[in-house]
C-alpha cells in the first residue's frame, strides 16, 4: 500500500507539471499494486482527462465511483467528464447522485 501511495504522489507531480503520460504510468502502477486505492483511480482519471482521452478518463472515474459510491466529489468528477463528452443525461444523473451524497453527508454531520 505504501508503494502505491508513493506512486500516486509521483503521479501527481507529473500531472501537476503537464506530464500526463508519465502520470498515467505512475497511476497504473499504483493500481497494479493496490487495485482498491481510490486516490489512484481519481488520479488516473484526471491524467487521462489532461491527455484528452475522455473515454479512458470516464472508465477510471466509473471505477472510482464504484469504490466510493457515497463520495460526492467522485460523482461530480464523473458528471463533468460526461458533460465534456456530450453525455448530458448521464451527466445530470451523476450530478443528482453527487447532490444526494452531499445531503446525506451533511445530515450525518448535523446529527
Amino acid at each position: 500500500m505504501n508503494d502505491a501511495r508513493a506512486l500516486c504522489k509521483e503521479g501527481f507531480q507529473h500531472f501537476a507539471n503537464d506530464r500526463s503520460d508519465e502520470a498515467v504510468a505512475c497511476y497504473r502502477r499504483a493500481i497494479e499494486a493496490s487495485p482498491e486505492l481510490a486516490i489512484a483511480w481519481n488520479g488516473l482519471s484526471m491524467a487521462y482527462r489532461q491527455k484528452g482521452d475522455l473515454d479512458a478518463a470516464i472508465a477510471a472515474a466509473r471505477k472510482l465511483v464504484e469504490l466510493e459510491p457515497d463520495d460526492a466529489l467522485s460523482h461530480t468528477n464523473l458528471s463533468i467528464l460526461y458533460q465534456s463528452k456530450g453525455m448530458i443525461p448521464e451527466a445530470e444523473e451523476e450530478k443528482a447522485l453527487a447532490m444526494q451524497c452531499q445531503m446525506k453527508s451533511q445530515a450525518r454531520e448535523g446529527s
